[in-house]
């Protein structure tokens, strides 16, 4: 099957419909799918849902797409940096299911697994806790959390191979893999793809099963918050 196309737009074609259910890789600017978030504005698609840990900056990121107003919903763990994001969501124009990060990690490779529930501690006792159903295990207390099941998954790798196995590179790997697992299709951007078989298999972190189609672009790699030091200090 083949999987590589030339670009964001041709990746996402037939694939783009409002309403749908989308996960996202990435941790703030760090390993974003950007293109791919970019060819969505572009394409207008409405009413969305984004699993992500947080929804970038104002000006990138999933970010570009509450500027447009095309998200209805996140299912997050951080508002971050971005200044709309808090805005819609104190005005009550944007829904916002908060999730601890390891949950949500674990939410979207449970998706991937096929798994449509289970338990932890991670919450219990807050509002997170509410409205889920509680059991008791060896004396302590756990509350259910679901699988997440998207419609699509986009993420971002280093590497690719022709038959979509992915390498991350060191951070950028965060949300990248969970989230690809979760979706019914998963479509990657990559910086490079390589001949089939040039990859070490002990060094392949997402194997190609998973993603569905692949393209390979050019990336900003923006700095969420740019920390110096005067160079005599360092």
């Amino acid at each position: 099957m083949q999987k590589i196309y030339g670009s964001a737009a041709e990746a996402l074609d037939g694939l783009l419909h409002d309403g749908m259910f989308i996960a996202a890789g990435g941790f703030g600017l760090c390993g974003i799918p950007e293109l791919l978030l970019q060819a969505i504005k572009d394409a207008g698609t409405k009413d969305l849902t984004f699993a992500s840990n947080n929804a970038g900056v104002d000006d990138f990121g999933i970010g570009i797409l509450l500027q447009t107003r095309q998200v209805k919903k996140m299912i997050s763990s951080y508002v971050g940096e971005n200044a709309e994001f808090m805005r819609q969501y104190l005005s009550g124009e944007l829904e916002l299911e908060f999730n601890p990060q390891g949950t949500l990690a674990e939410r979207m490779r449970a998706g991937g697994c096929g798994i449509p529930g289970f338990y932890t501690k991670t919450g219990v006792g807050t509002v997170i806790a509410e409205g889920k159903e509680h059991k008791d295990f060896d004396g302590e207390t756990y509350i259910m959390e679901r699988g997440i099941f998207a419609d699509l998954s986009i993420v971002k790798a280093w590497k690719a191979d022709e038959t979509g196995n992915l390498v991350f590179r060191k951070t950028a790997r965060n949300f990248n893999p969970p989230a690809a697992m979760c979706g019914k299709v998963c479509v990657a951007e990559v910086e490079e793809i390589v001949p089939k078989g040039s990859l070490d298999p002990d060094h392949i972190h997402l194997p190609g099963i998973y993603v569905h189609r692949l393209i390979q672009g050019e990336h900003e790699k923006r700095i969420e918050q740019r920390t110096t030091r005067k160079r005599e200090d360092a």
